[in-house]
C-alpha cells in the first residue's frame, strides 16, 4: 500500500514538474517574442521619422546629454513624435562604445552624435557611409581637411581642450605660489593626450615645475592611480578631460577632496561637482549645440560641408567652498579673472 502512494506522489510530481517547465518554456517564448516585438516596433518607429544614434561615455543622466535634447526641443524636435533618439552609453567605460556604434549602424540610424575621441572613433570604424558629429572633440586635425569645410562623412564642434594645457597649468602656479609638483591623470587610450602632456611639459619646464604622469583606463585604475599620486606627495593635480575622465567627474572630485589634492579640469561641471577649478569651454554649451549640426543634416546638408566649430568663450571657475576645505585662500588676481566663484 504505501509502495502504491509513493509511485502516485511520484506520478503527480513528474506532472508537476512538467507544468513548471511548460510555464518556464512559455514565459521564455513570451520574453523571446516581446524583445523581437520592441525592436520591431523600434525599427518601425524610425522609418516614420528620422533617427539620431548617440555615442557617450558618461550615463544618459549626465548634464550634457540632456543638453542635447533640450536642443532638440528648441529647434522643435519632439521624441517619439518627429524624431527618434536612439542613445548609448559606455556608463562610464569607453570600451563599450564600438559595440554600441555597430549596433547604431545595423539600426540604420540617419547620423550619429559621438562624444570625443573614443567615440569619433567608434563611430568612424563601425561606419563610412552614415554621416558623424563629434562633440567636444581635441584636436580636430585628424577628422577633417580643413576647419571650413571637413569634407567626408564627419564635422563638429572641438573643445582645443589641449591648446589650453599650459594655461592651466599657469594657473594652478598662481593659485599655489609653493607648487613644485604637479600630477597629471590621464586616459592613454585617448589619442590626443600625449600631445596635451607634451604641452603641459613645455609649460612646465617655463614655469620650473616637475611633471609625473598617471595612467587610468577605467573607474578601478582612477583609484590605484589615486594611491599612487598620494604616495609620491604631489601637491595638485591636472586631470585631462576626455570621455572617461568627463563620465567620472564626480569621483575625480570626491577623491582629490578626500585626499587634499588641489585639482584642475577642462570643464567648469568638474568644479559644480566640488572640484577646486577649471578652465576651457562648456561642454554642456558644445553638446547643445550639436543639436544644430543633427538639423541640418537631417534637412539635408552634407557633413562636409559644414565648418567645424570652435568655441569662443573660455571660463575660468573657481569652487571657494573645496578652496576653504583644502585651507586654500584664492589669491585676489585670480579671483578677479574668474568667470564664475562657486560658493
Amino acid at each position: 500500500m504505501a509502495t502504491h502512494v509513493g509511485r502516485r506522489e511520484f506520478i503527480v510530481t513528474l506532472r508537476g514538474l512538467a507544468a513548471v517547465r511548460s510555464r518556464v518554456f512559455l514565459f521564455c517564448v513570451a520574453v523571446v517574442l516581446s524583445q523581437v516585438f520592441l525592436s520591431f516596433a523600434c525599427a518601425q518607429q524610425m522609418d516614420k521619422v528620422p533617427s539620431v544614434g548617440v555615442l557617450l561615455t558618461s550615463p544618459l543622466t549626465s548634464s550634457h546629454y540632456q543638453a542635447f535634447r533640450q536642443g532638440l526641443r528648441d529647434l522643435g524636435y519632439i521624441e517619439g513624435q518627429n524624431i527618434a533618439v536612439v542613445a548609448k552609453s559606455g556608463e562610464g567605460d569607453p570600451s563599450r562604445l564600438p559595440d554600441f556604434a555597430r549596433e547604431l549602424v545595423r539600426l540604420n540610424v540617419k547620423v550619429i552624435l559621438a562624444g570625443g575621441d573614443q567615440g569619433l572613433r567608434a563611430a568612424k570604424e563601425a561606419t563610412d557611409a552614415i554621416p558623424i558629429i563629434v562633440a567636444a572633440y581635441d584636436p580636430i586635425d585628424s577628422l577633417v581637411v580643413s576647419i571650413a569645410r571637413p569634407g567626408g562623412k564627419a564635422t563638429g564642434l572641438t573643445c582645443i581642450s589641449s591648446e589650453l594645457a599650459g594655461k592651466r597649468l599657469q594657473l594652478l602656479k598662481e593659485l599655489l605660489s609653493s607648487l613644485t609638483r604637479v600630477a597629471i591623470l590621464y586616459n592613454p587610450e585617448d589619442r590626443n593626450k600625449p600631445w596635451e602632456y607634451k604641452q603641459t611639459q613645455e609649460a612646465a619646464d617655463k614655469l620650473k615645475l616637475t611633471l609625473r604622469a598617471y595612467e587610468a583606463r577605467s573607474s578601478i585604475e582612477i583609484d590605484e592611480a589615486f594611491t599612487r599620486i598620494v604616495d609620491d606627495h604631489a601637491q595638485a593635480l591636472i586631470i585631462f578631460s576626455d570621455g572617461l575622465t568627463t563620465a567620472h567627474q564626480k569621483k575625480l572630485a570626491d577623491l582629490a577632496l578626500a585626499n587634499k589634492l588641489p585639482a584642475m579640469f577642462g570643464f567648469r561641471e568638474f568644479t559644480e561637482m566640488g572640484g577646486l577649478v577649471s578652465y576651457g569651454s562648456s561642454n554642456t554649451a558644445m553638446w547643445r549645440r550639436a543639436a544644430y549640426y543633427v538639423d541640418k543634416i537631417l534637412m539635408g546638408s552634407s557633413p562636409g560641408d559644414l565648418p567645424v566649430e570652435q568655441p569662443t568663450r573660455f571660463e575660468l571657475v573657481v569652487n571657494l567652498k573645496t578652496a576653504k576645505t583644502l585651507g586654500l585662500e584664492i589669491p585676489p588676481n585670480v579671483l578677479a579673472r574668474a568667470d564664475e566663484a562657486l560658493e
